[in-house]
């Protein structure tokens, strides 16, 4: 592979979140106009999280451009600084970061806890199927070429650092949809100074590490990420909106079954539904695709689907109340009262569990920390690495921070019962 070298015919996409995209490359460019790539302005990012924040329906498009332009700056820093950088890879890293989230479903990881594959696998399906644009373009570079992709994305390539810049604990990946996340939502607790964090990375043998001079960016960038979990990604309306997606595509699967959906319901959701889809079938279902079909659903003879379905477009959600584990043995009554409200629980009654892992860098019994999971300080006067929570009380203070997110959602007048009301006050005053 030879380094990646501009073109005269430069492109410049303009970006919310880093000012301007600059594309050199016309593989790239052609990469970002297949098919597979635009099928990502029809995904929202963060799934139903628009729900709480209105202006979070940013796609899935604009994030991975977004990746893509954070691996360019940073690939740019290392030449400028003379960095031992691979950088006859240049070429590959900034693709993989542009095709990492290519296999998404509708609604990105709202989604995804419903299918029986990851993303990352769909993405790899997708770099590698024959019958793709993506594919053709990619094995134009050379033949092969794709292949290098997929081990990229499936974190199989054996060059650390290349897999390490796309996903790792301080990836493009992260650096992008912080920030991004952050601007469309108007929650402030996701900035950070990319700008500091790229000037103090380092590529040091296999691994990307931070200059110890940048500790307090690397702990603002990983305290941002702590807030934009719990202000955005868990907020209970986002998960609100998320469980009615769920259980309208559970109600969906299981009236498939017995051939009860209606005809209207597209071919392709149909297979998704059915647990048959092929790779064609999936990459023609996207947001658009769910909605059209939950509009269909609303009317729906079957009045659970009716009621779900109308539910997530009007945006009439459950409503939830904390819900720690020592409340489990009241939840057979609340189960019993929504049932007699006029609600089916099993769709009606969810307990919601959510993991809250801020820096994951520990791996197995033994808490070791690993380079693979961990971010890393150089200290250049004695050539020493140090695992950066072991120097920084903030981050250990997130890093210890395991406990989940568990609340319970029932509808609104299941809350406002006042049955409901008196077994939460008898269960706060222990059971008197």
């Amino acid at each position: 592979m030879k380094r990646l070298e501009m073109t005269e015919d430069e492109k410049v996409i303009k970006d919310p979140v880093h000012g301007y995209i600059y594309v050199h490359d016309p593989i790239i460019w052609n990469l970002m106009n297949t098919k597979e790539m635009q099928r990502l302005r029809r995904i929202r990012q963060l799934g139903a999280a628009y729900l709480a924040y209105p202006g979070g329906d940013h796609s899935r498009f604009a994030h991975s451009l977004g990746v893509y332009e954070v691996i360019r700056q940073i690939i740019g820093a290392f030449a400028r600084n003379n960095y031992e950088w691979p950088h006859e890879y240049d070429r590959l890293t900034l693709i993989a970061g542009l095709l990492h989230d290519v296999g998404h479903a509708p609604f990105s990881h709202s989604l995804e806890r419903f299918m029986t594959m990851r993303h990352e696998k769909w993405s790899v399906m997708v770099v590698r199927d024959p019958t793709t644009e993506v594919h053709e373009v990619l094995e134009s570079v050379s033949p092969g070429f794709s292949e290098l992709v997929a081990e990229v994305i499936e974190k199989t390539f054996p060059v650390p650092l290349i897999v390490a810049m796309v996903s790792g604990q301080l990836d493009a990946d992260r650096l992008d949809y912080l920030m991004r996340d952050s601007v469309a939502t108007g929650v402030d607790y996701g900035t950070f100074d990319l700008a500091r964090i790229i000037r103090v990375m380092e590529p040091r043998k296999d691994r990307l590490v931070v200059r110890d001079s940048g500790i307090h960016t690397v702990e603002a960038y990983l305290l941002a990420r702590y807030f934009m979990y719990w202000q955005v990604y868990f907020h209970p309306v986002s998960r609100a909106g998320e469980i009615l997606l769920h259980t309208v595509l559970t109600r969906a699967r299981q009236l498939v079954e017995k051939n009860e959906l209606s005809a209207l319901t597209p071919p392709a959701l149909l297979a998704f539904l059915r647990g048959d889809v092929t790779l064609g079938d999936y990459l023609s279902l996207d947001d658009a695709t769910l909605f059209a079909a939950f509009t269909v659903w609303r009317v729906s003879g079957d009045s659970i689907l009716a009621d779900l379905a109308s539910r997530f477009l009007d945006r009439r959600l459950l409503k939830e109340v904390a819900w720690p584990k020592n409340r489990d043995s009241h939840l057979s009554a609340v189960q019993q009262l929504v049932k007699e409200v006029g609600y089916d629980p099993n769709y009606y009654c969810i307990v919601d569990e959510t993991g809250t892992v801020y820096y994951d860098y520990y791996l197995g019994s033994d808490l070791v920390p690993t380079h693979e999971n961990a971010i890393w300080l150089y200290r250049k006067s004695d050539d020493r690495l140090t695992e950066v929570s072991s120097v920084s009380r903030p981050i250990q203070a997130i890093a210890a921070d395991h406990h989940p997110v568990r609340r319970l959602y029932v509808p609104r007048e299941v809350f406002r019962e006042a049955r409901f009301q008196r077994l939460l006050e008898d269960e706060a005053n222990g059971g008197r």
